[in-house]
């Protein structure tokens, strides 16, 4: 499904090879019958934005609106499982859908980065990629929420996703945005000293559980596995121009 790597590409970080590849873009968005006019309209407004303004300001301000708090970062697992070590092996698992789907991976990052798993969905047949989107649409309709309350053009990925799921975009939109309404924002400078503060405090006490369990076990007690850290792939594929998506590695 085409128009997933069109999302995927606009959900990344924007790059020149974006920028220049605006025309073809432009004319993957106006093919897309999966989307309404409406939704295509949407993601026509945000190309604009990426591609219209100075190519730095546009990665500034990705920056600070994805890479600041964890409200709306752009991995799925994170919203699920936050820091726990249920996330690990959530990622492992995913790893193995894509090997198992001889997807290639090439330079290392997290496997639910959404504009990865998006790449992914869009080689796979379209009810399989709609049963994907399905499976995720609550933190697509979250995230939705959250950026339409922060007025941002970036909505209209998510609205269209949700849309190629299955769901009604704006019913899904409004029946989160209460719950939006209601959160405290953590993009703020002193939200973001506090995670820090909070994450050295679990560094220390992760480091401190990670040279117990280095120790002999007690009989019968098996020793708990930690994930590893896993992959990223070149967007460089036939039939768009794409970015090198492995900028994004800090988001």
């Amino acid at each position: 499904m085409r128009i997933l790597k069109v999302i995927s590409l606009l959900l990344d970080y924007p790059t020149e090879n974006l920028v220049a590849g605006r025309d073809e873009l432009e004319q993957a968005i106006v093919q897309a019958r999966e989307i309404s006019p409406a939704q295509r309209a949407g993601l026509f407004e945000l190309l604009e934005l990426i591609c219209g303004q100075d190519l730095m300001d546009g990665q500034e301000h990705y920056g600070a609106l994805f890479g600041r708090g964890r409200s709306l970062s752009l991995l799925l697992f994170e919203h699920v499982h936050g820091e726990s070590r249920d996330r690990g092996q959530a990622m492992v698992d995913m790893m193995a859908q894509y090997e198992e789907a001889g997807f290639a991976i090439g330079i290392k990052e997290l496997p639910d980065y959404i504009p990865l798993y998006l790449e992914f969905l869009s080689t796979r047949e379209d009810l399989e990629a709609r049963e994907g989107l399905a499976d995720v649409a609550h933190l697509l309709a979250l995230l939705a929420a959250r950026l339409e309350e922060r007025e941002s053009a970036y909505a209209s990925c998510f609205r269209a996703l949700l849309q190629i799921a299955g769901a009604e975009p704006q019913a899904a939109v409004a029946e989160m945005l209460e719950q939006v309404k209601a959160e405290h924002r953590d993009d703020s400078l002193e939200a973001l000293d506090k995670v820090w503060e909070e994450e050295a405090v679990d560094f220390m006490k992760a480091e401190q559980q990670d040279r117990c369990s280095s120790m002999p076990s007690a009989p019968g007690r098996a020793r708990e596995e930690s994930a590893v850290p896993l992959h990223w792939v070149d967007f460089q594929h036939e039939g768009l121009a794409a970015a090198p998506a492995g900028e994004v590695g800090n988001v």
